[in-house]
């Protein structure tokens, strides 16, 4: 029996040789092009992982602007923030991916083949042009984004809009007025084409593109449809109106926290070692951003307010979501605390000149963006 034995462990030696000599022999240019493959799928993988983190996003914007309105009203959100899921994706598909990312002029993408993506190879490795991801993957991260765009203008038209004027508002920032401001910067438009000597354009994530530009959207539509019957005193002071579920609203701001680290690594649109820094400086910029707030409306009322302190944690994230993917740790702190600030002082403002953003949208996406 000792012989067999022998006889086998020689032959598992040599066969073991053998693959490790053929490996050795294999010229470099196959490994390398193996290996870039390899990339190729985790980079397409890691982004459409990161693009379902934003989707669910739209469940934490649900719950913020529910929780931070009166009950009668939570249906009609609730069923804005679906529409906005359902239309906002449809339209983005239909002419929003086209706007924004095939090629035209300064404003907006003309190719006729990348409306309803008809022409286009969506599974492509390398098909959209970005890196390594293909058409399919590119447009399913860009279209949740498209979609959070939308939302944001939900919470600060609540308890006032018309559900079918806010379905034909949402096909139009979705299929036009989104990927327009997307073309000019993130597609190589106007905007993405000036300089100031050596500084050029750089919003890595959305600060701007997304929230800033939702946050626009929104303070348009609140002007236009008036503030809430009794919001405003005769003599002009704002009264408040108290949301009626603010666990609801917590619950929201700790969702869409999770789902900002989706937003700003994916925004990488890699699987590389630079995605784990930049969830670092995202996660550290909304910290600081709901201690300051929360020290500063201690401050001004002698009490925490801890949905002004949500707010406070989602205007850190956004006021690093431009710069997350060059700022120090150190310095995301810095950021994400001066949006904390910021946020408190404009809610007061926007109140003052008679604003009703029930939910601070206007505020957090629009002023710190």
């Amino acid at each position: 029996m000792e012989e067999p034995v022998r006889n086998r462990a020689l032959r598992i030696i040599s066969g073991i040789g053998g693959v490790t000599a053929l490996v050795a022999l294999m010229p470099g240019t196959v490994i390398a092009q193996e290996a870039s493959e390899v990339q190729a799928v985790l980079d397409n993988i890691w982004v459409f992982i990161a693009g379902c983190l934003v989707f669910f996003m739209q469940a934490g914007f649900a719950l913020v602007e529910a929780g931070l309105t009166r009950a009668k009203n939570v249906v009609n959100i609730f069923a804005k923030n679906m529409a906005d899921a359902i239309i906002g994706i449809l339209a983005f598909f239909c002419t929003g991916y086209a706007l924004a990312f095939s090629g035209g002029n300064d404003f907006f993408g003309t190719e006729g083949g990348a409306f309803f993506m008809k022409d286009l190879d969506i599974n492509a490795i390398g098909g959209s042009g970005v890196i390594n991801l293909s058409h399919g993957t590119f447009f399913f991260f860009q279209a949740v984004f498209a979609a959070t765009a939308v939302t944001i203008c939900s919470g600060a038209m609540a308890e006032r809009t018309k559900f079918t004027s806010y379905l034909i508002f949402g096909v139009f920032m979705c299929a036009i007025i989104y990927p327009v401001v997307v073309h000019m910067t993130w597609g190589g438009g106007f905007i993405a084409g000036i300089s100031i000597g050596d500084a050029v354009y750089s919003d890595f994530a959305g600060s701007g593109v997304v929230h800033m530009t939702g946050g626009i959207a929104a303070l348009v539509g609140a002007k236009l449809v008036g503030a809430r019957k009794g919001k405003f005193a005769a003599d002009g002071s704002a009264r408040a109106i108290p949301g009626h579920n603010i666990p609801f609203a917590i619950l929201g701001v700790f969702i869409l926290w999770l789902g900002w680290f989706g937003f700003n690594p994916g925004s990488e649109l890699a699987a590389d070692n630079l995605v784990t820094g930049i969830a670092l400086n995202t996660i550290l910029a909304a910290a600081a951003g709901g201690l300051t707030t929360a020290a500063v409306i201690w401050m001004k009322t002698g009490k925490p307010d801890v949905a002004f302190v949500g707010n406070g944690v989602l205007a850190g994230l956004v006021a690093i979501t431009g710069p997350c993917g060059t700022a120090t740790p150190i310095m995301s702190i810095v950021i994400g605390a001066i949006g904390g600030v910021i946020v408190v002082f404009s809610v007061l403002f926007f109140d003052k000149i008679k604003i009703d953003d029930p939910v601070g949208a206007i505020s957090v996406h629009g002023v710190v963006g």
